[in-house]
């Protein structure tokens, strides 16, 4: 494992709600940015993998992007990353409709984490968490109780922590390190919920025939 000698970042010191800390946690990830915000905090568990499993991610090349960013931060700091890049929209789809909040949502999050505790289990792990839990904008009661079901029905604990005071040092660590950092949860739908309201992209008129946001990039 590689050795940080940097002085502890100023939120290490804060007082997270702490649960036991298994020998061994395998950590599913959504994305480069969370990932980031809470590396320092997990590993302090020990035997310390990352899991990127994300059939939700709309489109496929916001998906490349965002496994991209969660392969290049594993590069750098030396962990391993058991990653499914299969773009499986299709099965995503099936396995959330009906389609609305909040149905879909605790679809999602149990399609993630249930495949995270196969996984864990397969591979010899004693714990599983999410870095879903440093976002200010998931479900964290209902992550808890998911992920508890899910580990649970493998044999294992999910460790919860409240890390979204961590949002803040991820957008900034994201940002030193160049990882790609996403607008939207993932989902197309949660693609349209984040622009449609937005003028993004809408054409008004004018010489250069381009809509609001378009740098002319082909």
């Amino acid at each position: 494992m590689k050795t940080n000698d940097k002085a502890a970042p100023a939120w290490a010191t804060w007082n997270f709600e702490l649960g036991t800390l298994n020998s061994s946690l395998l950590v599913h990830v959504c994305c480069g940015e969370c990932a980031v915000a809470v590396l320092e905090r997990v590993r302090r568990c020990g035997r310390v993998s990352f899991h990127f499993f994300n059939p939700n991610i709309n489109t496929l090349l916001e998906f490349r992007r965002r496994l991209t960013a969660v392969q290049t931060l594993a590069d750098r700091e030396h962990l391993a990353l058991v990653a499914d890049d299969r773009y499986d929209l299709k099965g995503f789809l099936a396995r959330t409709a009906p389609w609305d909040r909040p149905a879909r949502c605790l679809a999602c999050y149990r399609l993630r984490l249930g495949e995270t505790a196969r996984v864990a289990a397969e591979q010899g792990f004693a714990a599983i968490t999410t870095t879903l839990l440093a976002s200010e904008h998931q479900d964290h009661e209902a992550i808890r109780r998911i992920g508890q079901e899910e580990a649970a029905a493998r044999g294992l604990e999910f460790h919860y922590e409240d890390w979204r005071p961590l949002a803040e040092h991820g957008h900034q660590e994201a940002r030193r390190l160049s990882l790609y950092r996403q607008q939207y949860c993932g989902c197309v739908f949660s693609e349209e919920e984040r622009f449609g309201p937005t003028r993004l992209y809408v054409y008004r008129g004018g010489a250069t025939g381009r809509p609001d946001g378009d740098g002319g990039e082909t």
